[in-house]
This record gives structure tokens, C-alpha cells and sequence, in this order.
């Protein structure tokens, strides 16, 4: 039950976070989003990204931190097999799949609703 409780705690935080930026610093949606990501990058880069996984579970893997930090993990699992290109190509290796899907649900989405405007 811990567990819950935690994700529930951490993911809650990270939210908290970004609705602040977003209502205190009255930053854009997409400052909101390119910071969140670089944080989680950040973290990940430092280390600290997957104990808060383990820690928290989807608390830590469902907000768009988690995107920073799928980044980051790819390319430097890559990189240590396959040198600079494997920077690249270890980035996209990870996050293919939830990119490939926003692209596919965006189109669906265009084609089944119209915009207000």
C-alpha cells in the first residue's frame, strides 16, 4: 500500500510544481513543458532520476519528467555501446514508441474533431 501512497505523494509534487510555474512565474504552457523535461533530464543526468523511480513508481514515470529522463537514460546507454552516434539513436530508441502514438492519436484526433475558432 506504500507504494500508492508514495506515487500519489511524488507525482502530486511534481504536478504541484509545474501549476505553479504555470499560475506563480506565469510562464507559457510550453516553458511549463520544455522545464519539466530538462529537470527530469537533469536528474537523470545526476542520478537521481531512477531511485525516485524506484522510490515512487508511476508517481515518478507518468509525468513528463519522465520524458527528460527517458532522454537522457537512452542516449547514455547507447553511448557507451555504440560511442557519439549512439547518442542520437539512443534518445530516439526509448521514446519512439510514446512519440509514434502522440502522433498517430494527434492525427486521429485532427480527423475526428473540429477545432472552435
Amino acid at each position: 500500500m506504500s507504494i500508492f501512497f508514495w506515487a500519489f505523494i511524488v507525482g502530486g509534487l511534481i504536478c504541484l510544481a509545474g501549476q505553479l510555474m504555470l499560475d506563480v512565474f506565469n510562464l507559457t504552457p510550453a516553458h511549463m513543458l520544455s522545464t519539466m523535461v530538462v529537470t527530469g533530464a537533469l536528474l537523470d543526468g545526476f542520478g537521481l532520476y531512477e531511485p525516485l523511480i524506484d522510490f515512487a513508481g508511476a508517481g515518478a514515470t507518468v509525468p513528463i519528467t519522465s520524458f527528460g529522463n527517458a532522454l537522457v537514460h537512452g542516449a547514455m546507454r547507447e553511448a557507451e555501446q555504440h560511442g557519439i552516434v549512439g547518442v542520437i539513436t539512443g534518445m530516439f530508441e526509448v521514446t519512439s514508441a510514446g512519440i509514434s502514438a502522440a502522433i498517430v492519436f494527434g492525427f486521429i484526433g485532427a480527423l475526428l474533431f473540429k477545432p472552435k475558432g
